[in-house]
C-alpha cells in the first residue's frame, strides 16, 4: 500500500472525528443512513468532550463495537488462519483486534476536527447498503468515502469502508497478516502482539 493510500486509509477510518453527514436521501435507505450519522454523531461528541486521550479511546471502542460488524470485520482481516483457530482463540483475538484498530485510527482523530462529511447518493447491493459520501478536509482535496452497510446480524452494522479505491479490509488483512508472519504464524503470539500496541 503506497504511502498515499495509506493516509488516506487514516483520514477514513477517523472520519467519524468530523462532524454529522448531511442526509438527504429517501427512507427505503434510511436505516444505513442512520448507523453511519449516528457513529459520526458519537464519535463527533467523544473529540469535544475534552476527556484524556485513554478514555477517549475506550469510548470510541465502544462506538465501534457498537456501528461496526467487529467480529466479521476482525476474521477477515485475519484471513485463512481463522479457519484453524479456536473459538477460545477467535473470541480474544476478536477483544485484542477491536482494542488494536481504536487506538491505531483514534489517536490520529484531533487531526480531522473542522472537517464535514457529504452523504451524496445509497446504492443498495445484493446483501448490503453502501453509503457514497465525500470527505471535505480543512487541508486536503475532496475525496470519496464509502461506507458499507449490512444488516445481516439482524440490525445494519458498517462492515468496510473504501476510500478512492482502497478498501479497509484488504488493507487490515495486509497488516494483520504481517503482524502473524512477525509472530511465526502464532495467533496468541499475535493477540498478545495486538494487545501491546
Amino acid at each position: 500500500m503506497t504511502a498515499l493510500n495509506s493516509r488516506r486509509l487514516f483520514l477514513t477510518a477517523s472520519i467519524c472525528a468530523l462532524c454529522r453527514p448531511e442526509v438527504a436521501i429517501s427512507s427505503q435507505q434510511d436505516a444505513a443512513v442512520k448507523v453511519v450519522d449516528k457513529a459520526v454523531l458519537d464519535i463527533n461528541q467523544i473529540i469535544n468532550s475534552g476527556d484524556t486521550e485513554r478514555n477517549m479511546l475506550r469510548s470510541f471502542e465502544k462506538v465501534f463495537n457498537a456501528y461496526a460488524d467487529v467480529p466479521t470485520i476482525a476474521k477477515y482481516a485475519l484471513g485463512r488462519d481463522a479457519r484453524t483457530a479456536s473459538e477460545v482463540q477467535i473470541k480474544d483475538y476478536t477483544e485484542a483486534f477491536s482494542s488494536y484498530f481504536a487506538t491505531k485510527y483514534g489517536k490520529r482523530f484531533r487531526e480531522f476536527i473542522g472537517g464535514r462529511i457529504e452523504i451524496v447518493n445509497v446504492e443498495k447491493g445484493k446483501k448490503y447498503y453502501m453509503v457514497n459520501t465525500i470527505a471535505h478536509m480543512p487541508a486536503y482535496e475532496p475525496f470519496d468515502v464509502d461506507f458499507l452497510v449490512s444488516d445481516q446480524k439482524g440490525r445494519p452494522l458498517i462492515f468496510n469502508l473504501i476510500i478512492e479505491g482502497v478498501n479497509m479490509l484488504l488493507a487490515e488483512r495486509q497488516e494483520i497478516g504481517a503482524l502473524l508472519d512477525r509472530n511465526s504464524g502464532k495467533i496468541d503470539a499475535l493477540i498478545g502482539d495486538l494487545k501491546s500496541q
